[in-house]
């Protein structure tokens, strides 16, 4: 539970900083620009929720290890702006593929309200890194009017779009079990690889 509570922490501190480094950058007030949290999520989570089991209620603890919590609508922890939608879910595909926003459905309730977190990889970062020169990624990035900065190219290397899984068919393969349903699909404009 700390590790949960460390990440939504240090996502603030984040979100802090970037507000900080605009509001110097374009001398103005961060509210002014727009800039406040839309939405937090975590994933690789143990939460105590309470489901039917046996016949009988039961408080269990649900460990989401490279999953998403996707309450469904009308669930009762789900907060009044997401009780008609059901629970806002953000999948991460690759940086240069871009994401999916998904809300939950009912029938998630079979997968303990669980759904994937992202498109998972599909070779080590080693084996990315030996495919791809990272100044060379930056600039093919750049060229498809993907802004990129990275404190490192063999970091940069390492995310690289083919070592991980199309975004498109994880979503698809989410949809088709029930579980999850695509809202809107997000492409990137920019990325920031410390």
């Amino acid at each position: 539970m700390r590790a949960a509570n460390m990440a939504f922490a240090n996502r603030q501190v984040i979100l802090h900083r970037i507000r900080e480094a605009f509001s110097k950058t374009f001398k103005a007030k961060p509210e002014s620009l727009g800039m406040e949290l839309i939405y937090d999520v975590a994933h690789n989570t143990a939460k105590l929720e309470k489901y039917k089991m046996d016949g009988e209620i039961k408080e269990l603890l649900v460990h989401r290890k490279g999953a998403t919590r996707c309450f469904g609508p009308g669930h009762n922890e789900l907060n009044k702006l997401h009780q008609q939608t059901g629970q806002p879910v953000l999948i991460g595909g690759s940086m240069e593929t871009g994401s999916y926003l998904l809300v939950g459905t009912e029938k998630a309730e079979e997968t303990f309200y669980s759904t994937c977190h992202g498109s998972g990889r599909t070779m080590s970062r080693t084996k990315a890194k030996g495919q791809v020169r990272g100044d060379q990624l930056q600039k093919d990035m750049e060229k498809r009017g993907i802004y990129v900065r990275t404190a490192s190219f063999s970091g940069l290397a390492e995310e690289a779009g083919f070592a991980y899984k199309p975004i498109s068919e994880i979503v698809e393969s989410v949809e088709k079990a029930g579980i999850s349903k695509a809202v809107v699909s997000l492409f990137p404009m920019g990325n920031v690889k410390g």
